[in-house]
């Protein structure tokens, strides 16, 4: 499975954490900045693009957005 984690700094516990017990289970993981990446919600294709590109291919997206 190809996860993403949307979040600002892959060196946070929380990120970390998650990083390690997906690839613990044979997944792989990228990290994407949430300050460089917007996302298109739409019921028919959903789509997450970064510095202007679509990325593909994810099984799953997880948020780890902090309030500020």
């Amino acid at each position: 499975m190809h996860i993403g984690i949307l979040s600002r700094n892959r060196n946070l516990y929380s990120t970390r954490r998650l990083i390690e017990a997906a690839e613990t289970r044979g997944h792989t993981v990228r990290v994407v900045d949430t300050l460089r990446c917007y996302m298109n919600i739409a019921s028919h294709r959903p789509s997450i693009h970064y510095k202007g590109q679509e990325l593909e291919a994810f099984d799953a997206i997880v948020p780890r957005i902090a309030p500020r």
